[in-house]
């Protein structure tokens, strides 16, 4: 497996598009279309953007993102995988490392367990639970830290963070306040083939509910509520909502577990509604829907985990103390 990490990979392409010339002196590069086009997050992007900064390749102006060059004006082209010397159909996949393939697992039974309260994650034991060294194990820990689900705390152990009615009300009052303005300075700055691409996929989700897989509509999910939003002018928003990601998240492992037909709730139509007032620019509208679905989809997570704890007692799992 090619170990390379991820935003240095990012960074060599980006590298490669500059000095070939297909990045143009004085192109704007923005984190969110960037971490679409190598399907990565944009964690691994920024971190690259801030190497090639650091070699002067790239410079920071008075606006979002960073120039390409040390001179020239700002231009805002569209940014394609052509423009990194590359052929869009030969640039490898995205890369796939060992605790990927585990974490869905992982995060059901962390987000299931936290319904009961707090308790501590053994990391050894659950290296030995997957039969995974003690990096890949490290590497389901960190992850699941940055969705909110778990968090390091004294003599460095990693603890389950309980996820109650409080809690669970208090992220969505977090979201109803924060999301609306967030998607107020993002309307207009998201590009028209990302929306577009966005709503064609939404279109085909409703036209196939009953096939979606849990990985598609978690990208489904997470178009509308972090992609579109990462857009917004705020980052300290878009920061302070990466806090409320463990709800979105726990849906669904709430709904598979209480055995319910369909699984999921039809949120693509409530999606769908949104990202075509946002294509109108019609941001009063986009604001009120965005609003409205979340005030449903908090009523339905109420409910889903009532009905959770109601009907489920805590089983016994190696790795959790």
């Amino acid at each position: 497996m090619d170990r390379t990490p991820a935003y240095a990979s990012i960074a060599e392409r980006l590298r490669l598009g500059i000095e070939s010339g297909s990045l143009p002196q004085g192109a704007v590069l923005l984190e969110g279309p960037l971490a679409s086009i190598f399907g990565s997050s944009r964690s691994p992007v920024k971190q690259a953007l801030a190497q090639l900064e650091e070699e002067g390749l790239l410079r920071r102006f008075d606006g979002r993102g960073l120039l390409v060059g040390a001179t020239g004006e700002p231009k805002r082209l569209k940014i394609t995988a052509e423009m990194f010397d590359l052929d869009a159909a030969a640039m490898p996949a995205a890369k796939h490392f060992a605790w990927q393939s585990l974490y869905y697992d992982f995060e059901r039974e962390v987000i299931l367990r936290s319904v009961f309260g707090r308790f501590r994650v053994n990391e050894l034991a659950l290296a030995r639970h997957f039969d995974v060294g003690r990096t890949v194990a490290r590497d389901l820990l960190i992850h699941a830290q940055q969705v909110g689900i778990v968090a390091k705390g004294e003599k460095s152990h990693w603890w389950i963070i309980p996820l109650d009615e409080a809690r669970f009300q208090d992220l969505y009052d977090l979201r109803i306040l924060l999301e609306p303005a967030a998607l107020e300075t993002a309307v207009g700055a998201i590009p028209p083939s990302v929306l577009s691409a966005m709503a064609g996929r939404l279109e085909d989700g409703i036209h196939h509910a009953g096939d979606a897989g849990i990985a598609e509509l978690d990208v489904l999910e997470e178009e509308l509520h972090i992609g579109c939003l990462s857009y917004g002018r705020n980052p300290e928003i878009v920061e302070a909502l990466k806090r409320t990601r463990c709800i979105l998240v726990s849906g669904k492992h709430f709904q598979v577990a209480l055995q319910r037909q369909p699984f999921f709730d039809s949120f693509m139509e409530e999606h769908l509604e949104i990202m075509q007032a946002i294509g109108r620019r019609d941001v009063a509208a986009a604001k009120h829907l965005l609003k409205a679905h979340l005030l449903a989809s908090s009523e339905k997570a109420a409910e889903r985990l009532a009905a959770f704890r109601a009907t489920h007692v805590v089983s016994p799992t190696s790795y959790f103390v």
